[in-house]
C-alpha cells in the first residue's frame, strides 16, 4: 500500500498540471468599468457573471476606480448583472467568449430616486426621501460664519453672504453667512402616474433667510436703504427672489417616459439650469461669482434667473437632451413719456413686452458632457442701487421723485408713492452660452463661456412698471446705453474627490464689458463711467466634507476685484466709484439637506 503512494502522487501531479495547462490554453476573461450617468467611476458595485450554458455564477466587486475583472472562464455564452444600492440594476446579455478571449464590457448605471424614509435613523444617515403617495418634501439649511475685508452691515432680507466685491462695502467685519453652498429653504414636489408612461408633475419651492426666517427678498434689501446716505447702507442686492411665497419655482405639468416633460409656471431659466450643472462650485453663493450674481444664468440680468408665466419643455433621447422655454408677457409697463419735461398729464400708459424665449441642446459621451444655451429676454430690468434721497450725496444722480431716464417730475404729485419702490435700468438682452465638463476620476474639470448683447429696449418701460415680486419702479432708465453693450463671461475650475467623502474645489470667474460710451473718453485722467470697458474677477478655493449623506461641513475663501467701468457704483454724471475695488472673504459653515 505504501509502495503505491508515490505512483498515485505522480499521477495526481500530472493530472493537475494538465488541467492547469488546459485552463491556461482555453480560459477567457471579462473586465470593464462601472460609471454613473455623469461618467464618474462607481466603487463597490456587485458584478455577477453568469454562464448561460451551465447556470454557474461568480460575483466580483469593483475597486476604487470602478474596475472589475474575472478570468479563467470557459468558452460559452454569458450575461453580466451590475447592482449597487441607489442605482437601477443593469444587465448585459449576448456575450460570447471564445478560447483565450479577453472581453471588455463597460456599464453605465442610472441613479434611482432614493427610497422613502422608514425611520428617523434612516432619515439622518441615508439619502432616503420624505415621500408619501408620490409627494416629496425637500429642503436645506445652510449657515456659517465669515469675515470680509470690505463689507457692509446685514439686514433681515439679506439672504446671501458678502463674498463678492460690493460697490458700497467699506469696512472689514465678521458676520453670519447664510446660504453658502445652497439656498436655505423648503419645497414640495410630486410625480404621479395616471396612465402607463404618463405622469402629472409639480414643484413648489421657496428660499428663506436662516437668520431672520424671512422669505428671500432681494428687492427689499434695496427698499430698506431708500433715501439713506451711502455710508448708512446695509447690504443691497438684486435678484429674482423678491419675497414671493414660492420665490424659487412654482409650476405644474405632464411628463412622458418617451415624449419628454412639459410644465408651466414660475421656472428656472435654461441658463440657470446649465449654470448649476457646469459651475465647479455648483452655484454656491459663497464661492461662485456666477452662482451669486445671476448675470450669466439670466442671460444678462440677475433678475431673469427665474421666469414667471413660462412654458418649459425638456426631452432626453439617449445621450442627447433638448430644452425650450417661452415666457409670456406679464405685469404692468407703467406710464411713459419721451419728453424731459414730462408730467402726469403727458405720460402715456404702456403695454408690457417682457416676453422671453430660450433653447438648450446638449449631450454626454462617456465622461464628457456639454450644452449650448441661447436666451432672449425683452425689457429686462436691473436694479443697481437704492433710491437716493434728501440724506444722500448732494449730487443726486437718482431721484426719490418719479423719473424716467433720471428726469424728475416737477411741480406735481408723484404718480406713485416712492416708498417701497425700486429704480431700474431696462434693456433687451440676447445671450449664447457654451459649457462643458469632463470626468477623469477622481477629478472633474469644468469650463464655460457666455457672450451677451444688451441694447436699449425696443419698447420702453415707464414709471409704475412691475418688477419682480410685485414691486413697482418709481425710477426707470430706457436709454442708459450709449451704444450696444457687450458682456463676456467665462469660468473654469476643477473638483477633486478624496475617498468619496471630501471634495476640494477650485474655481475662477471673469466678466468683461466693452467700452460702449459715446464719446469713448475712458481713462484714469478722463474719468471712468459705468459705460467704460472693465473687468470683474473672482477666484475661490474650498473643501467640503460629507459626514453623512445629508450633513456636510465646508471651509474656503473667495477673492474678487473690479476695474474700469465695472468699478463704478453709481453710474451717472462723474461716475461714483466703488468704496473699495476688492474683497477677501473666508467662510466656514455647515449644511443639512433632505
Amino acid at each position: 500500500m505504501c509502495k503505491a503512494y508515490p505512483f498515485f502522487a505522480a499521477v495526481g501531479f500530472l493530472l493537475s498540471s494538465s488541467l492547469t495547462f488546459a485552463q491556461a490554453q482555453t480560459g477567457a476573461s471579462l473586465s470593464g468599468m462601472l460609471t454613473d450617468q455623469t461618467g464618474a467611476a462607481l466603487r463597490d458595485v456587485a458584478v455577477t457573471v453568469k454562464n448561460v450554458d451551465t447556470g454557474a455564477t461568480r460575483t466580483i466587486t469593483t475597486d476604487g476606480g470602478g474596475h472589475y475583472q474575472t478570468s479563467g472562464l470557459p468558452l460559452g455564452h454569458f450575461e453580466i448583472r451590475a447592482a449597487k444600492q441607489g442605482f437601477a440594476d443593469e444587465t448585459r446579455t449576448g456575450i460570447s467568449l471564445a478560447v483565450g478571449q479577453d472581453a471588455t464590457v463597460d456599464i453605465k448605471m442610472q441613479r434611482n430616486a432614493p427610497d422613502a424614509c422608514a425611520s428617523g435613523h434612516e432619515f439622518a444617515t441615508t439619502d432616503c426621501t420624505l415621500t408619501w403617495h408620490g409627494i416629496t418634501l425637500y429642503g436645506a439649511y445652510d449657515v456659517g460664519v465669515g469675515w470680509v475685508s470690505h463689507g457692509l452691515p446685514e439686514n433681515g432680507y439679506n439672504y446671501e453672504g458678502e463674498s463678492l466685491v460690493n460697490r458700497n462695502g467699506y469696512q472689514h467685519r465678521f458676520l453670519i453667512a447664510p446660504n453658502n453652498l445652497s439656498q436655505t429653504g423648503l419645497g414640495i414636489r410630486g410625480k404621479e402616474e395616471f396612465l402607463h408612461g404618463w405622469s402629472v408633475v409639480f414643484n413648489a419651492s421657496t428660499g428663506i433667510n436662516p437668520q431672520s426666517g424671512l422669505l428671500a427678498n432681494a428687492s427689499a434689501t434695496d427698499t430698506v436703504n431708500n433715501g439713506l446716505p451711502r455710508k448708512s447702507y446695509s447690504v443691497a442686492i438684486d435678484g429674482a427672489r423678491a419675497g414671493q411665497p414660492f420665490n424659487d419655482e412654482f409650476y405644474g405639468g405632464i411628463s412622458s417616459a418617451h415624449f419628454g416633460t412639459l410644465t408651466f409656471g414660475r421656472q428656472r431659466a435654461l441658463g440657470t439650469d446649465a449654470m448649476l450643472a457646469y459651475d465647479p462650485a455648483g452655484g454656491s453663493y459663497a464661492f461662485s461669482y456666477i452662482g451669486y450674481n445671476g448675470t450669466m444664468a439670466g442671460g444678462g440680468d440677475t433678475e431673469d434667473t427665474r421666469w414667471d408665466d413660462a412654458l418649459k419643455y425638456r426631452l432626453t433621447y439617449g445621450p442627447v437632451h433638448f430644452g425650450a422655454i417661452y415666457k409670456f408677457a406679464n405685469g404692468s409697463a407703467g406710464c411713459y413719456s419721451a419728453s424731459a419735461a414730462w408730467t402726469a398729464a403727458t405720460c402715456t400708459p404702456e403695454q408690457a413686452h417682457n416676453n422671453a424665449y430660450g433653447f438648450d441642446l446638449g449631450g454626454a459621451y462617456g465622461k464628457f458632457s456639454a450644452d449650448v444655451v441661447f436666451q432672449q429676454y425683452n425689457q429686462a430690468i436691473s436694479v443697481l442701487n437704492p433710491l437716493l434721497g434728501p440724506q444722500s450725496p448732494t449730487a443726486s444722480y437718482q431721484s426719490t421723485t418719479d423719473s424716467i431716464n433720471t428726469n424728475p417730475i416737477t411741480g406735481g404729485v408723484n404718480l406713485i408713492d416712492t416708498n417701497n419702490t425700486v429704480y431700474g435700468i431696462v434693456t433687451d438682452n440676447r445671450a449664447v452660452m457654451v459649457a462643458a465638463k469632463y470626468t477623469w476620476d477622481p477629478v472633474k474639470f469644468f469650463a464655460g463661456y457666455e457672450y451677451i448683447w444688451q441694447n436699449n429696449p425696443s419698447n420702453p418701460l415707464g414709471v409704475g412698471a412691475s418688477d419682480q415680486g410685485g414691486y413697482n419702479m418709481s425710477g426707470v432708465e430706457d436709454n442708459n446705453l450709449d451704444s450696444e453693450k457687450l458682456v463676456n463671461i467665462w469660468w473654469t475650475g476643477a473638483k477633486y474627490t478624496y475617498r468619496s467623502k471630501t471634495d476640494f474645489t477650485f474655481s475662477w470667474y471673469q466678466q468683461r464689458q466693452n467700452d460702449f460710451r459715446i464719446p469713448p473718453t475712458c481713462s484714469p485722467s478722463a474719468g471712468f463711467r459705468s459705460s467704460c470697458a472693465g473687468t470683474l474677477n473672482e477666484g475661490s478655493l474650498y473643501a467640503d466634507h460629507h459626514f453623512t449623506k445629508r450633513f456636510d461641513a465646508f471651509a474656503g475663501i473667495a477673492y474678487s476685484y473690479v476695474s474700469g467701468g465695472l468699478a463704478i457704483a453709481i453710474p451717472h454724471k462723474p461716475g461714483v466709484p466703488y468704496n473699495y475695488n476688492n474683497n477677501c472673504a473666508p467662510t466656514v459653515g455647515g449644511r443639512f439637506a433632505f
